[in-house]
């Protein structure tokens, strides 16, 4: 794995795209000699950039009068171009519609195949009551652009079912643009209770699950399910056709 670049891409705020930004920083880290780059462009929730063990860069594209400035983008551009390696782009929904509008209008998506780097989007579907507004995120996504999609699904908030029992990967919707997913992620649905409450620990500490293995703040039991997590995650990631 060397010279890729990952989008993770959703219009939707809270449905979790820190957490994956998270999980594939960390998956991505061992992958490749070369130093991992991560960037966080989220201007109101910049959760990512307090990861301090996975040096991620900030990227400030809204102006004084708190406006979103496209031209800002350049510099990430030029940042993730001017260096060899793994790239991972966390992104808010404030800046979802700016970054993608930034991308397409100019070619950035070609212009970084075209230097060597291999393009993947990640786009995440939630279940339960967030499943319509990111499914239809997710077709957006597909049908805007020709780059390989990672689909996560994202079952915290309830399996990806519809009303009728339908699961979204069996549904004409995921059907239509099934050809354009390499690979799938399940965050599955664990006991909230201690799986839940452990992952949510270490979150709010802003830790690695690498962090956690060595930390005297968890417990025995509280690391060895997230190792269980992480581990699950892993495999998932290591099977993606990439």
């Amino acid at each position: 794995m060397h010279n890729t670049v990952h989008f993770i891409l959703q219009g939707k705020g809270g449905i979790g795209k820190t957490l994956v930004s998270t999980i594939l920083a960390q998956w991505l880290a061992g992958k490749d000699a070369q130093r991992l780059r991560c960037y966080d462009t989220d201007q109101e929730n910049a959760t990512f950039s307090r990861y301090k063990a996975m040096d991620v860069k900030h990227v400030p594209v809204m102006t004084d009068a708190r406006t979103i400035d496209p031209k800002r983008f350049d510099a990430l551009m030029i940042d993730i171009l001017e260096e060899e390696g793994n790239c991972v782009i966390d992104n808010g929904a404030n800046t979802f519609s700016p970054l993608m509008g930034y991308l397409l209008e100019n070619d950035c998506f070609d212009l970084l195949q075209e230097s060597g780097r291999k393009v993947y989007i990640h786009c995440i579907v939630g279940g339960g009551d967030t499943l319509h507004d990111t499914a239809m995120g997710f077709v957006s996504t597909a049908k805007s652009t020709s780059v390989p999609l990672v689909l996560w699904e994202n079952e915290h908030f309830g399996l990806l079912q519809s009303g009728t029992g339908k699961v979204f990967t069996e549904s004409q919707t995921y059907a239509d643009n099934a050809a354009r997913v390499v690979g799938r992620v399940v965050l599955a649905q664990r006991n909230a209770d201690t799986f839940g409450a452990d992952i949510k620990k270490m979150n709010i500490a802003r830790m690695t699950a690498a962090e956690v293995r060595e930390s005297e703040k968890f417990n025995v039991m509280e690391k060895q399910r997230i190792k269980v997590v992480f581990r699950d995650l892993f495999e998932q990631l290591d099977k993606v056709q990439w």
